[in-house]
């Protein structure tokens, strides 16, 4: 794959070698048995989102992480399969629980309690696995406090125990003590008058040892990703290769020494080689002068101290090594860079290598030689609430500029359309739909105004139980409620007229079927209708149809009419009726969005603009009727 990468190191993942292994590992299950995908701490290093799809389509029932935040990062990447949170939750992360739907281990009454009390505030149920303690020692309930605990949180209304679990503490090397802890889940479950739909406690090991057969569901992990524990070899491979490339050769002399503490001397004249690769890369400083690395199909020792950007290999042996050689680190090959292997070599643990390695290598999966795509180097997708509002903002507009290729047009975009919209996020400005605006002039009494009837309406999410229906008699008055969220509706008015009884009339304000109560409120230059009534408490927070009914007065000299539109808004229609005597009528858009350029129908005495129903239309868009 070296010829598809310019990296200075990376990562492949097999996912083709990953299903593969699971298929091995469901020879193991007995019947009726089940399966839980173990993908906490990014799976092992291998990517949860992906093992995850895999595994899914390979018949997983659930996915086991570490904590809320795991299981909200795989909702976000779209996967919706039950997710178990394997450690002990925290109180404070119950919202977090029930907004994604995560199913928690629970093994204190405390947390049991708070869990329940806001699962049934929020209306909803909550599935829960109880996890025993039957020897590890580590978390979960002591087996004998355990039934007290099933039945206080069977009582517990909002919630359901759709499993009960355990954890071994040496499946593959003490048979006796394993066979001591399934005695003990066993005993506890035949105990009940109706098991939970889940039990479980063998790990990989468990499984491959055949413990727990009274149990439906296996949660396997480190040997699917295809590593061998010392219960034997069954035939996984590994999932996860960490390269490299040979970055410079240089000759060496007997007696000279290699690295920091010149821990490596040279016994004879030849050549060395220098990764550019450390500890800082997951390439653990234990592995110093004891690893080898694969070139070119021979195994090249690991020479001197590793650092922390650099490690120095022999490649005495190795004459035909160039530069730009690549370099295997860990993964497929050989037997002697299996991770297993590798952290053998100073008594380390082989979840922890596959955890670390890679810290500043890109992923690339692959099925096959094919590869399908790759992940970034720091290991997450964006995910847009790990960052702060300023942070955020300064990423908007580096992405922007990048996309572009123009600092100054994303640096416009920004400014000028996006900041508007980040400023105003604390008033929770929602969007209007569905926009109606109908405007009509008829003959008045009074020679020097025609009566102007306009109706409005809408949806939108209601944000408070109140709201102004506001009507200026100067510009400068008006476009102080531009700027107010609690105005739904604005009209400038002649300034003759602002005073003076019914020369701006709200007829009628409904919510969906509720007709408003109004007030109204002079001041020295504008009008504040009040709009209100005791069922929009139950209201806020929805979406609701807006509809706003007026009559006015508009001076006949004026000789253009402009409707302006002042939320983002999706979908728009505006119709303009008018008497005869307005002659010819021209209408100007000004729209702003996806369509600057709306339909217009035109017959005698009325005018219609409109967009698509699902076409975006920016603020201060709008028309300007002229006659």
């Amino acid at each position: 794959m070296k010829e598809n990468i310019t990296d200075r190191s990376w990562v492949e993942i097999d996912l083709s070698t990953f299903r593969s292994n699971l298929r091995i590992l469901k020879d193991y299950l007995r019947p009726g048995q089940s399966f839980l995908q173990i993908v906490k701490a990014d799976a092992y290093g291998h990517g949860a989102k992906e093992i995850a799809e895999i595994a899914l389509a390979e018949g997983a029932k659930y996915l086991g992480v570490a904590n809320a935040e795991e299981g909200k990062l795989l909702r976000i990447q779209n996967i919706q399969a039950p997710i178990l949170i394997l450690s002990p939750s925290l109180i404070s992360e119950i919202p977090k629980l029930l907004k994604y739907k995560l199913t928690p281990s629970v093994s204190d009454a405390d947390f049991a309690s708070a869990l329940s009390q806001k699962a049934q505030a929020a209306g909803v149920s909550c599935d829960v696995h109880l996890k025993l303690d039957t020897g590890m020692h580590r978390s979960g309930i002591y087996i004998a406090e355990a039934m007290a605990f099933y039945q206080a949180v069977a009582a517990l209304q909002a919630l359901h125990i759709e499993g009960i679990f355990s954890h071994f503490a040496s499946a593959e090397s003490d048979p006796e003590f394993s066979h001591q802890q399934e005695s003990a889940l066993a005993d506890f479950i035949h105990a009940l008058a109706q098991p939970p739909r889940y039990v479980h406690i063998a790990n990989s090991a468990g499984l491959i040892n055949a413990y727990g057969s009274f149990c439906n569901l296996v949660r396997w992990g480190i040997c699917s990703y295809g590593v061998n524990i010392s219960t034997g070899n069954i035939g996984v491979q590994p999932v996860m290769t960490f390269k490299s490339t040979l970055s410079q050769i240089k000759p060496i002399n007997p007696g000279d020494t290699v690295g920091y503490e010149r821990e490596w001397t040279a016994a004879h004249a030849g050549r060395y080689g220098i990764i550019p690769v450390g500890y800082a890369d997951g390439y653990d400083f234990l592995l110093s002068n004891r690893a080898v690395v694969l070139i070119r199909g021979s195994l090249c020792p690991v020479i001197g101290r590793i650092s922390m950007d650099m490690i120095t290999v022999d490649l005495s042996k190795l004459p035909q090594a160039e530069l730009t050689d690549e370099v295997i680190l860990l993964g497929e090959g050989h037997e002697e860079i299996r991770v297993e292997r590798l952290a053998g070599l100073y008594h380390g643990s082989a979840y922890e290598l596959l955890c670390q390695v890679g810290r500043r290598a890109k992923r690339y999966y692959r099925s096959q030689d094919r590869v399908l795509h790759s992940t970034p180097l720091a290991r997450r997708d964006f995910v847009s609430s790990d960052f702060g509002d300023s942070k955020l903002n300064q990423i908007i507009t580096s992405a922007l500029t990048q996309r572009l290729d123009s600092e100054e047009i994303g640096e416009l975009i920004y400014r000028e359309i996006l900041r508007t919209f980040f400023y105003n996020k604390d008033r929770n400005v929602h969007y209007r739909k569905n926009f109606q605006h109908e405007i009509s002039f008829a003959t008045a009494d009074n020679p020097m105004y025609y009566v102007a009837k306009t109706r409005l309406r809408y949806q939108k999410i209601l944000d408070k139980d109140t709201f102004i229906v506001a009507c200026a008699s100067s510009n400068e008055s008006l476009r102080a409620y531009f700027m107010r969220p609690d105005v739904e509706y604005r009209w400038l008015l002649d300034a003759r007229l602002l005073h003076i009884e019914d020369s701006f009339f709200v007829d009628s304000v409904r919510i969906n079927d509720i007709d408003l109560q109004t007030q109204c409120k002079n001041l020295a230059s504008c009008q504040e209708i009040l709009c209100f009534h005791p069922k929009l408490k139950k209201l806020v927070g929805q979406e609701v149809a807006y509809e706003i009914n007026t009559t006015t007065l508009y001076p006949t000299a004026a000789h253009q009419f402009s409707v302006f539109i002042s939320e983002l808004t999706r979908g728009v229609k505006i119709s303009f009726s008018y008497p005869p005597e307005l002659g010819q009528v021209e209408p100007v858009s000004i729209f702003s969005g996806q369509q600057k350029n709306p339909q217009i129908t035109q017959r005698p005495g009325k005018i219609q603009l409109k967009s698509q129903a699902d076409e975006w239309v920016f603020p201060l868009s709008g028309v300007v009727f002229s006659y």
